[in-house]
């Protein structure tokens, strides 16, 4: 009897568990079987490397042929194993013979090794389903360790710093790499696409509140509602919002453009911050994320980016409702019968609406139809809850066509510079953006004089604000003062925050 164990992974979420593939060949009639909790793909991979071992020059041996996927617990699904399952056959078969193989276990010495590829009828490596989320696992779990993957995965799977990766065509490359006969080349990382750049915010003309509003929001990362008639600007503030923003670090990147390869989207690293915007007939799963096998929802692929919301009030309750969790905890879990998968969430709310269902109250040149009741009803339509996670909260006036013949305001180039001097501020002070302060770290960063203390205390019993909206006010705060270059939050700096705190009800 002869055992073969290789290891490779598989996706929980957005992380690659680790998995031994582990081929059992015995004696007794023919027979092949998966074990290990495998989906149908997995299972379906017996006549794939049955079809491919033959095709490319070797045996299928006659026996007993057991693969187990361990951990038994872990669903296993994706047609990744293909590549490991057929060399593991081959390897307890004998057919090859790898240097410093012991007894009847072959071999312990490749176990710094993850393997991973779907395999064609041919013999050819297909493709490994999101490769750098498996790259990206392997990197911070098996520092050194060495990843095979077909030519087309290792490509993309080579952008992860520190992890050697091997690329192959067909399984006789793999095979010959492990009998030492002919090694597979280092793949060469595919080259970053150059990044579009994002709408410039001098195409906004007026609109002096807001666009202020939009540079504390990106120094901050905040989230910010804007309410206002059609035509006020609100979804040409929100676009020129990535243009604001740092670009993202390495790794920041690479685990943006992980999440977007759990969908099979081709994602080009750019280093420039996603920007989401779902239409508002968007289902609770297509937002959050979920199905039958879960996929990553629009939050998830927005993280270290922009999530635009527009029509607020149109998308449905229980959508919105369930984005309260994540923008706390920059995190979202997905709970099913037999698991429960979580996505990374950590993304900036951006969201606009109407004041009333016509979209013409308080216009001074258009007449509002709504009946107080309609009214009512629109705005009730968001929750006190998630509207005490928002952390800006403007109204925009309505634009007339004289606004056109104003001078172009301050351009990105300079705003981009001064958030990105107001982010390393707070990295330096407390380790991450003001948006993210909690508990006790809130009272040590934003402390007030007696002045700032009596005015928000003031301020807050007349808006009838809870202690999460006041703990808003005060990161809000704080991020003013950060871009007024000042140590201490000040009393014009508490009133500024205010002023970007207008009441829906």
């Amino acid at each position: 009897m002869t055992l073969a164990i290789l290891a490779s992974r598989a996706l929980s979420g957005a992380d690659a568990s680790a998995v031994r593939v582990e081929t059992h060949l015995g004696a007794g009639l023919p027979a092949f079987t998966v074990v290990g909790l495998p989906d149908t793909e997995v299972r379906e991979s017996r006549e794939r490397v049955r079809a491919a071992i033959l095709n490319s020059g070797f045996e299928f041996p006659n026996g007993r042929i057991t693969v187990n996927l361990s951990p038994a617990d872990l669903p296993k699904a994706s047609a990744r194993f293909d590549l490991p399952i057929a060399l593991g056959v081959l390897l307890a078969s004998g057919q090859i013979a790898v240097p410093g193989a012991r007894g009847d276990v072959a071999p312990q010495g490749l176990q710094d090794m993850v393997f991973a590829g779907e395999l064609s009828l041919t013999g050819a490596l297909v493709s490994a389903g999101a490769p750098l989320a498996l790259a990206l696992a392997v990197a911070r779990d098996q520092p050194g360790a060495t990843m095979v993957l077909p030519t087309v995965s290792a490509a993309v799977a080579a952008w992860v710093p520190g992890l050697l990766v091997l690329a192959a065509d067909t399984l006789a490359d793999v095979a010959a790499h492990l009998a030492g006969s002919a090694a597979l080349p280092a793949a060469q990382p595919k080259a970053w696409a150059e990044a579009a750049m994002p709408p410039c915010l001098s195409d906004v003309r007026g609109q002096p509140m807001a666009r202020r509003a939009l540079e504390v929001t990106a120094a901050g990362r905040h989230s910010l509602l804007m309410i206002g008639p059609p035509g006020a600007g609100k979804s040409m503030l929100a676009q020129r919002l990535p243009g604001l923003l740092p670009p993202l670090s390495r790794l920041q990147a690479l685990e943006a453009a992980a999440l977007a390869g759990l969908t099979g989207s081709q994602t080009v690293l750019q280093g420039q911050p996603a920007f989401r915007a779902p239409h508002h007939g968007a289902t609770a799963a297509a937002l959050i994320g979920g199905g039958a096998y879960p996929r990553p929802g629009e939050i998830s692929l927005a993280h270290h980016g922009v999530l635009f919301l527009d029509e607020l009030p149109e998308f449905d309750r229980r959508s919105l409702e369930s984005l309260r969790e994540p923008l706390e905890t920059g995190r979202v879990a997905i709970a099913r019968a037999r698991h429960t998968v979580q996505y990374p969430a950590r993304f900036q709310l951006i969201a606009a609406m109407n004041p009333c269902p016509c979209g013409w109250r308080g216009h001074p040149g258009r007449p509002c139809r709504c009946t107080p009741d309609q009214v009512t009803r629109y705005v009730g339509k968001l929750s006190g809850p998630l509207l005490d996670r928002l952390d800006l909260l403007i109204e925009l006036p309505a634009t007339g066509t004289d606004c056109l013949t104003e001078p172009p305001g301050e351009p990105s180039a300079p705003v981009r510079e001064r958030v990105a001097r107001c982010r390393e501020r707070q990295q330096q002070r407390q380790g991450c953006a003001n948006a993210e302060l909690q508990g006790s770290d809130i009272d040590a960063c934003c402390e007030l004089d007696t002045e700032g203390q009596h005015l928000l205390h003031q301020a807050m019993h007349r808006l009838h604000g809870s202690a999460r909206s006041t703990h808003r006010v005060l990161r809000v705060a704080r991020t003013v003062a950060d871009l007024d270059e000042q140590p201490r939050v000040l009393v014009r700096h508490v009133a500024e925050a205010l002023q970007y705190r207008c009441r829906l009800r």
